[in-house]
């Protein structure tokens, strides 16, 4: 049974849109339990690039069993090469079933002491939070979601290359757009949300109105 009275927030968007950072500002304001659910596949991608030889469907389901928010706070697991490492492991259907039952409990019964959850990632809005009061695409261009990556990865990789990171951002949306299994895309009751030349606050703050007169109706 679905829990009453609980904001539950989907966030869709393409990467380095600032999805993530609106999503923790949502989570911190309106007291949401938030889940970045991309993180889970970049842990599972850093499994597959770390542990090949122990890597398998099983350690992934013992992974996910006792998997906690710290864990998901490794900051190498913004790494290029773990990102296009879950890019692939994505689209991999038993893969995506685990992860999906992990996001669903999570948006539906968070923690105690939350109003609800607040969820981003790439099938968020249509796929685990099909019935969630606000539904949001975050979007940017690509030089501005590349130049935010860039900066991201600098602190971990001093040699790296906007136009490496600019590749990659482009093959990421190459590959989220056009997977077959719960790609990315903007359903129709999704509020768009271009933060290209918004800052984070004056973002929130938009965000924040829509959420707020919904709120008070």
């Amino acid at each position: 049974m679905k829990l009453k009275n609980m904001i539950k927030v989907a966030i869709d968007s393409p990467a380095a849109a600032g999805a993530g950072t609106q999503a923790k500002l949502i989570s911190k304001h309106f007291n949401l339990f938030y889940l970045d659910t991309g993180k889970i596949y970049r842990l599972i991608a850093n499994l597959r690039l770390t542990q090949p030889k122990k890597y398998s469907h099983a350690l992934i389901k013992k992974k996910i069993a006792k998997l906690s928010m710290k864990d998901l706070r490794n900051r190498y697991l913004l790494s290029d090469e773990v990102g296009t490492m879950a890019s692939i492991i994505s689209k991999d259907k038993k893969i995506r079933k685990l992860v999906h039952a992990f996001q669903i409990k999570s948006a539906y019964y968070p923690p105690k002491g939350y109003n609800g959850s607040c969820l981003d990632g790439r099938d968020i809005t249509y796929k685990i939070i099909p019935d969630a009061n606000f539904k949001f695409f975050i979007t940017a261009n690509i030089k501005t979601r590349a130049l935010r990556r860039y900066k991201e990865l600098k602190v971990l990789n001093k040699k790296i290359l906007f136009s490496e990171v600019l590749k990659s951002i482009k093959n990421r949306d190459k590959s989220d757009y056009n997977r077959k299994i719960s790609p990315l895309k903007k359903t129709r009751d999704s509020i768009l949300i271009n933060t290209t030349n918004l800052t984070k606050r004056s973002c929130f703050s938009k965000i924040k109105k829509i959420m707020n007169r919904k709120l008070k109706a």
